[in-house]
């Protein structure tokens, strides 16, 4: 193995190191916001996040708009689930990280 496959290997395994790293510090701070959510008795509007709309408001075409189920925490973007996927939740999945991991309330 030549020097530089050598340390082509060591870059990709420290990447996967610290992306196990990252998800294991928010899996942490996750956790910890929740506590805080539910010691203080937060709702989604309290944090400016949009609840979801009444039975009676309707969109232009006569459909209810429905609520985001993915959050994207770095932007603040959503997605209801509906439609093409957004480049984040694309981008994410495709360096292996479960769409999962964005559900909102989960």
């Amino acid at each position: 193995m030549t020097k530089s496959e050598e340390l082509m290997q060591q870059a990709t395994e420290l990447q996967r190191q610290a992306e196990e790293v990252r998800k294991q510090e928010l899996a942490e701070v996750i956790v910890q916001i929740k506590g805080l959510i539910a010691q203080h008795h937060l709702e989604a509007s309290d944090l400016g996040f949009h609840g979801r709309a009444s039975a009676s408001v309707k969109t232009r075409d006569g459909r209810r708009p429905v609520a985001p189920r993915y959050l994207d925490p770095a932007s603040g973007s959503t997605w209801t689930g509906r439609g093409r996927k957004p480049r984040w939740l694309e981008a994410a999945m495709k360096a292996g990280i479960s769409a999962e991991r964005y559900l909102i309330g989960a």
